[in-house]
């Protein structure tokens, strides 16, 4: 007899393989090896994002703000660079320490992605996702702030030497089960089911105690709440 897939279930047709993934779960020594097919790779030709935040519920900040809370964009305040474009720690009038996702004009993401992080993100709250404070859209400019991580993406400890050997055993543990817990909430607890599709050590940031948050939903997509399986077509993502 057929299985019969259970409305619970979430099926995603894909091609490609779990780099990305493995490269995370494999920095916990003795984790043995794992191989399978992703689920964050692909896009529908029928994905539809929008174009306007106008619905959003989000605060809005100007831009004399965000370029005065990044010293001017200065090259003193960059703390990386993304698919979007440059990323900038701030630091607003009230002390509050922001991180600052800019839009680069030679970007190979575009306004399509950015909306479409801007809508996911501002409908979402959990401890293992990062949160969105707001966004600045100024005629060509673009940004989104979000809270500032201290210690970065997790991609800087996996491949550094050094920094690798300060997690130790427990703190590994910890970052895993965090950043199973936020897949969890968005495969089945969040009011969107989300399949993130751009999962990697380096979309994975970490606060002053280590704790995981997801990050980067500019290629994510939705499905409906009884949805379980959905056909793709086009690659997108890291491989």
């Amino acid at each position: 007899m057929a299985h019969v897939p259970s409305q619970q279930q979430l099926v995603v047709r894909t091609t490609g393989n779990l780099n990305s993934l493995h490269t995370i779960y494999n920095f916990i020594e003795g984790l043995p090896p794992f191989v399978g097919k992703s689920d964050t790779l692909t896009e529908d030709n029928n994905d539809n994002n929008g174009k306007h935040v106008d619905d959003l519920e989000i605060q809005m900040f100007d831009l004399p703000t965000i370029t005065t809370a990044t010293n001017n964009f200065s090259m003193e305040n960059k703390i990386g660079e993304g698919g979007f474009g440059p990323v900038y720690k701030g630091i607003l009038t009230d002390g509050q320490e922001i991180a600052v996702k800019t839009l680069s004009r030679s970007s190979w993401q575009g306004a399509t992605e950015f909306i479409n992080e801007v809508k996911l993100i501002a409908k979402l709250q959990h401890r293992n996702l990062v949160k969105l404070l707001g966004c600045c859209i100024q005629g060509q400019e673009k940004m989104l702030i979000y809270e500032y991580m201290s210690n970065g993406s997790l991609d800087s400890f996996i491949f550094d030497n050094k920094k690798s050997k300060l997690l130790e055993w427990p703190q590994r543990f910890h970052i895993v089960c965090g950043i199973a817990r936020g897949l969890m909430y968005l495969r089945q607890d969040s009011r969107l089911r989300i399949i993130h599709r751009d999962l990697k050590a380096s979309n994975v940031l970490l606060d002053e105690k280590l704790s995981p948050k997801i990050s980067d939903f500019g290629m994510a997509r939705t499905f409906g709440g009884d949805q379980y399986e959905g056909n793709t077509s086009r690659v997108v993502g890291t491989w």
